[in-house]
């Protein structure tokens, strides 16, 4: 027989698994938003461009092919594909004023706020069969000018199509490789979210 003190001292075995709950209720939070942070790509990121930080183009007055002279601030109001490259206009240099032409003319009646610009960087002088492939291109002489300068560039401004907001500020570029349809959505995007018309 069992002594009724035996049994009143005798407790159940407790479960561990509600301290184990708690446990996994604290730190459950804390690798989660590790990973969302170091792991799961961004999804408020919508452009393609890389952005840059604006700078003002300087108002210095540089030439057009014709001799005539030229300030950026006739830009204002656009918005400008520009490009930076020699008057010998390499084979890369001739894609990307194949792309800036193609998704100027990509945006329809959107078209004529989107100016398409290229900055000669040296005193060479660009093939004519070459500038009449590309009608209404803005080819402006900048090797003397402080305007190239203000172009930011990982390597060379040649590796890069820039966009020039209609307030004169270099804020965005694309890479060497970049994909034309997705410049062409980027451009569609910052043409319908501007305010300026």
């Amino acid at each position: 027989m069992s002594s009724p003190l035996s049994e009143d001292t005798a407790q159940p075995r407790s479960s561990r698994a509600p301290l184990w709950i708690l446990i996994t209720l604290c730190v459950a939070p804390i690798v989660a938003s590790y990973l969302a942070y170091y792991w799961w790509p961004p999804a408020g990121q919508v452009n393609y461009g890389e952005l840059i930080e604006p700078r003002a183009l300087p108002d210095v007055e540089v030439r057009r092919l014709d001799g005539s002279s030229f300030r950026w601030r006739e830009l204002s109001g656009k918005w400008a594909l520009t490009v930076i490259d020699s008057g010998r206009c390499n084979a890369w240099c001739q894609e990307k004023l194949v792309y800036i032409r193609q998704v100027r003319l990509a945006q329809g009646r959107d078209a004529d706020r989107l100016e398409r610009v290229w900055l000669v960087s040296d005193h060479e002088t660009p093939d004519r069969a070459l500038l009449a492939a590309h009608e209404g291109l803005m080819v402006l002489r900048a090797a003397d000018s402080d305007l190239v300068s203000m172009f930011p560039a990982t390597h060379s401004r040649a590796d890069h199509i820039y966009v020039v907001d209609p307030l004169g500020n270099a804020m965005m570029r694309y890479p060497r490789d970049a994909d034309p349809r997705r410049m062409l959505k980027d451009v569609a995007r910052l043409l319908r979210h501007s305010k300026w018309r």
